[in-house]
C-alpha cells in the first residue's frame, strides 16, 4: 500500500518554478545583450572612395575659375562709319587674314565726294590769295624801304654839310646865318629819318599780322580739306591693323548711318583670359597675383590685371594678362581653366579638399583605423581652403587617413567598413 507524501509534490513544484524563472531570466538577459549590440557597419567598396593622408608643411592657396580667351583692348579695332553711305562692294569675309592696308569693303556717297572736291578748291583759292597778298605787301614794303633809303641819304648829306658849315663858321669863313640854315635842314632830315624808320617798322609788323591772318585762313581751309579727304578715304574701309577679320555684318546695297559698326578686326596673338571666380573665393584675389591658364593644349603663365567690382550670377570676373607664347590653337572665345595663386602658408596641417565642406567651418569625415578596413566619422575643424587642399585646425593629426569622397548616403551611420 502506497503512502502519500505531500512534501515531494511541493518540492517538485518548486523545482519547476525555479526552472521557469531561470529560463525567463536567461531570455531577458539575452534580449538585453542583443539590444545593446551595435548594428553591423555597412560595407563600402574601396575602389569607389577617394582617400588622402593628413600632411604638415607648406600649403599653396589657390582659386580656380572657368572662362575664355578674349582679345586685349589694344588688339581690337572696331571700325565705325564716319559718314552716311551705301555699301557697294565687299572684299573680305569674316575669318580672313588681313593687314593694316587691306580694303575690307567700299562705300559710296556723292555728297562726300563733292564736299572733298569743294574743300580742295577752297584750299587752293586761299593759298592763291595768300600768295597774292604776300606779293602786294612785299612790293609796298620795297617802295617804302626805297623812300626811307632816300630820306636816310638826304639826312646823311645834310648832317655832313652842317658839320662842314660849323667848322667854317668857327673859322669865320661863313656867316652864322648860313651855318644856322644848314643845321636846321640837318635837324629836319634827322626827324624825317626817324619817322621813316618807325613807319617802316610799323609797316613790317602790319604785314606780318596780315600774312598771319591770311595764313590762318589757309590753315583752316587745309584742315577742312583734310577732313573731307579723310571722309572720302574712309569710304574705302581698311583693316587698320594686322590680324583677323572677325565681324562684318553688312551686305551690298545696305545704307549705313554715321557711327554704324562696319567691321571688327582683332590680333589673335594679343589675347587675355577672362575668368569667372566664385564670389566666396574672389575676395582674396588681388591685382598682380600670379596665375596660370590651361587652354587644354598647353598652360600659359599670366598675372591678374583687373578684378571686376561687381558680382554677376554668384561669380566675379577676373582678367588675366597672358605672359609668354600662346600654344597652338589659342584663339578668341576659346574655353580655358585658370588658377590664381593667392598665398603660401608655411608649416600648416592640411589634407586634400573634401567633396563637401567650406573653409572656416566644422565638417565630418570618415577616418580610417590602423588596419585600413574600418572607418569612423569624426568632426574636423578646417581653416583656409585652396583648389585641391584645405587647412586642418582640429580633429585630425599628421598621418591620419580620411575619406574625401561624397559620403552623404552614409549620413545615418558613424562607422563603415572598406572592402
Amino acid at each position: 500500500m502506497d503512502i502519500a507524501r505531500p512534501e515531494f509534490r511541493t518540492q517538485k513544484r518548486r523545482r519547476q518554478a525555479l526552472i521557469v524563472a531561470a529560463v525567463v531570466l536567461a531570455v531577458a538577459a539575452v534580449s538585453v545583450g542583443v539590444s545593446r549590440l551595435k548594428p553591423a557597419a555597412p560595407t563600402v567598396e574601396r575602389g569607389t572612395v577617394w582617400t588622402d593622408t593628413v600632411k604638415r608643411g607648406p600649403m599653396l592657396r589657390q582659386v580656380r575659375g572657368l572662362g575664355s580667351l578674349v582679345p586685349s583692348q589694344e588688339s581690337v579695332r572696331q571700325i565705325p562709319a564716319e559718314t552716311e553711305a551705301t555699301v557697294v562692294r565687299i572684299h573680305m569675309l569674316p575669318g580672313s587674314q588681313v593687314t593694316a592696308s587691306t580694303i575690307l569693303l567700299e562705300m559710296s556717297n556723292p555728297q562726300t565726294e563733292q564736299a572733298a572736291v569743294d574743300a580742295e578748291l577752297q584750299l587752293k583759292a586761299a593759298e592763291a590769295e595768300y600768295q597774292s597778298l604776300r606779293v602786294k605787301l612785299e612790293s609796298d614794303l620795297m617802295n617804302q624801304k626805297a623812300g626811307a633809303a632816300t630820306v636816310h641819304a638826304d639826312h646823311a648829306q645834310a648832317q655832313r654839310q652842317a658839320d662842314t658849315d660849323k667848322a667854317l663858321y668857327e673859322l669865320g669863313v661863313i656867316s652864322g646865318l648860313a651855318y644856322k640854315s644848314s643845321k636846321d635842314k640837318a635837324d629836319e632830315l634827322t626827324t624825317r629819318n626817324d619817322l621813316e624808320t618807325q613807319r617802316l617798322t610799323a609797316n613790317q609788323r602790319a604785314i606780318e599780322s596780315q600774312m598771319a591772318q591770311q595764313q590762318a585762313k589757309v590753315d583752316q581751309m587745309r584742315t577742312l580739306a583734310q577732313l573731307k579727304q579723310k571722309q572720302l578715304d574712309a569710304l574705302k574701309v581698311r583693316a587698320g591693323i594686322d590680324g583677323v577679320l572677325v565681324d562684318l555684318p553688312l551686305q551690298v546695297g545696305q545704307h549705313v548711318l554715321p557711327g554704324t559698326m562696319l567691321a571688327k578686326v582683332v590680333q589673335p596673338d594679343h589675347l587675355m583670359a577672362t575668368l569667372k571666380v566664385a564670389e566666396t573665393q574672389a575676395r582674396d584675389v588681388q591685382i598682380g597675383e600670379i596665375a596660370s591658364v590651361d587652354t587644354h593644349n598647353g598652360v600659359i603663365a599670366g598675372a591678374v590685371m583687373r578684378v571686376d567690382p561687381a558680382v554677376q550670377n554668384g561669380t566675379v570676373t577676373v582678367d588675366v594678362k597672358l605672359i609668354g607664347e600662346l600654344p597652338k590653337g589659342a584663339r578668341p572665345d576659346l574655353s580655358v581653366d585658370g588658377t590664381i595663386d593667392l598665398e603660401r602658408m608655411d608649416n600648416v596641417l592640411y589634407v586634400g579638399r573634401p567633396a563637401f565642406g567650406q573653409e572656416n567651418s566644422t565638417i565630418s569625415l570618415f577616418k580610417l583605423g590602423p588596419d585600413g578596413q574600418a572607418a569612423v566619422r569624426v568632426p574636423v575643424k578646417v581653416g583656409r581652403a585652396s583648389v585641391n587642399s584645405i587647412q586642418v585646425i582640429e580633429g585630425l593629426h599628421e598621418g591620419d587617413t580620411v575619406i574625401l569622397s561624397d559620403m552623404s548616403r552614409w549620413d545615418n551611420t558613424d562607422r563603415i567598413r572598406l572592402d
